[in-house]
């Protein structure tokens, strides 16, 4: 069953959410500055279902934020969230890589005209097949 575009991304923000939770927990950041930072990340979890556009700053400014506060889990940021955000999210993905999530963004679009059910995970995986594989 596809999930929609932004409950995917929310899923994925729950999960970076539980890994920074973890961090706090194994005392590996100052907790006074990290509870803070939890705390602007839940607003961000409440604002996104609500108002995705306005929520788009915040979370473009969270994730950069983790990267400089957390490199440690910097490798375990998922990368749909830095497509999902942009802006200077997008300074952390090479060349090939924003390729590819435009080619899936075009394929969302082109599913949503036509009224069609898009599947981010699934079509992912495709675009992710060599050239030479079969593609069902």
């Amino acid at each position: 069953m596809a999930t929609t575009y932004i409950d995917h991304h929310l899923a994925l923000l729950v999960h970076l959410r539980t890994i920074l939770a973890a961090l706090g927990e194994a005392e590996q950041v100052p907790e006074e500055n990290h509870a803070l930072f939890l705390e602007r990340f839940d607003e961000l979890l409440a604002e996104l279902p609500r108002q995705p556009e306005d929520a788009m700053t915040q979370g473009q400014e969270l994730i950069v934020q983790v990267f400089h506060r957390y490199p440690q889990i910097a490798h375990l940021i998922p990368r749909d969230l830095l497509w999902f955000f942009g802006g200077d999210c997008l300074h952390y993905m090479p060349d090939e890589e924003i390729e590819l999530y435009q080619q899936l963004d075009e394929r969302r679009f082109a599913a949503e005209e036509d009224d069609e059910e898009f599947d981010w995970e699934r079509e992912k995986q495709l675009l992710a097949l060599p050239d030479d594989s079969p593609r069902h």
